[in-house]
């Protein structure tokens, strides 16, 4: 049985953003819960599917192999679907958190979003670049425990120190944050007077970011571990990169290739002619042949000059579209050609309008 696409199941674009994903697998997920549904194997199996879905959607990497490689380049990689209820509350656990009131677990801090600009050919073939971001660091004054010097935190009474609390819904048993210690299993007494007890200060961090090849306009990259540190303890979460590329002058990109135009005089598209077309590689070009009696909008392509694919070694081709000018101004040779031309063609430029109908035989 063939694989639904992901996007169709969730029933969002394949230009979904993190929110409309979440969104539409709560959606999905409350209407096909098991527990809403109790002994329907059809709604089950909506539900793995809107849960496998999400899963590959969701992560930056996997929605990149599924988005060129479709469900076949998922199980080349490893990615099996569904692992089963068992385990679908420690990888959503923030939605399930959501149904039954518990607010999630949260496992670490905030992710950061930076936008950052680059040119045509920086995305094409990729770019290093040098970025500041302001984020939570350590206090240095207690070290990162919010607690002032010489005193300790107290274990949190509601969890016990576990940080998490554990209710019974339906035949699960669903585990959420603590809501008294939010997750730290203690409870601060005395906070430290730098950062009041957080355990955080910001700071302003320099990062060297690699933009690899082939990056496109909206492209996000993902830098594990970048993000805001999580309060508390909590590791740190993601800084996610979104690129924006700027127009280029005489390119364009569509998917991996990219399009350029061509003017052509008369002589040229009439008779063929060898012509210089620039190359991607700022500077490079090449020589090719245009075939006598090119027409306007008629193409030539030049395999492998385009953009570089993301996780492959190939790139895209340059596609040469030709547009065959009509010259505004002809100096009195020019002039005497054309006429000549138009006589030798048997289409004079003065004929009368009688005899114009005369030949279309009206």
């Amino acid at each position: 049985m063939n694989q639904r696409d992901y996007y169709e199941v969730l029933g969002v674009s394949k230009n979904a953003n993190e929110n409309e994903l979440k969104k539409a697998y709560r959606q999905q997920a409350l209407k096909y819960h098991p527990d809403k549904n109790p002994g329907d194997k059809q709604a089950e199996n909506k539900f793995k599917e809107a849960s496998e879905a999400y899963d590959v959607l969701k992560d930056f990497e996997k929605r990149q192999i599924y988005d060129q490689f479709g469900h076949e380049g998922l199980k080349g990689r490893g990615f099996s679907g569904f692992s089963g209820f068992d385990d679908i509350f420690s990888q959503f656990g923030d939605i399930f958190g959501d149904f039954f009131g518990g607010g999630g677990q949260q496992r670490t801090g905030a992710d950061l979003r930076l936008d950052i600009s680059i040119t045509f050919q920086e995305a094409a073939f990729g770019i290093k670049k040098n970025v500041e971001v302001n984020k939570h660091h350590p206090c240095g004054t207690c070290e990162g425990s919010g607690t002032k010097p010489g005193y300790s935190p107290r274990p949190c009474r509601t969890c016990r120190g576990t940080g998490q609390v554990i209710r019974a819904q339906g035949f699960f048993s669903v585990q959420s944050t603590c809501p008294n210690c939010h997750g730290a299993g203690q409870i601060i007494t005395h906070p430290c007077a730098e950062c009041h007890g957080d355990g955080r200060v910001i700071i302003n961090k320099k990062l060297s970011i690699n933009i690899p090849a082939g990056v496109d306009d909206g492209s996000r990259i993902r830098l594990r571990g970048e993000g805001e540190l999580g309060a508390q303890g909590l590791p740190p979460g993601d800084l996610y990169v979104m690129t924006h590329v700027s127009a280029h002058k005489f390119f364009h990109r569509e998917g991996h290739d990219i399009h350029c135009r061509m003017n052509l005089t008369f002589s040229q598209a009439a008779l063929g002619a060898k012509i210089q077309v620039p190359l991607l590689n700022e500077g490079e070009t090449k020589i090719i042949s245009v075939p006598a009696g090119v027409q306007t909008n008629d193409t030539h392509r030049i395999s492998d000059a385009g953009i570089p694919q993301l996780r492959g070694h190939r790139r895209g081709n340059q596609v040469i579209h030709f547009v065959v000018e009509t010259p505004k101004r002809l100096n009195k040779r020019q002039k005497e050609l054309f006429k000549e031309l138009a006589e030798i063609e048997g289409n004079p430029i003065k004929e009368t309008l009688k005899g114009f109908f005369q030949k279309l035989g009206v």
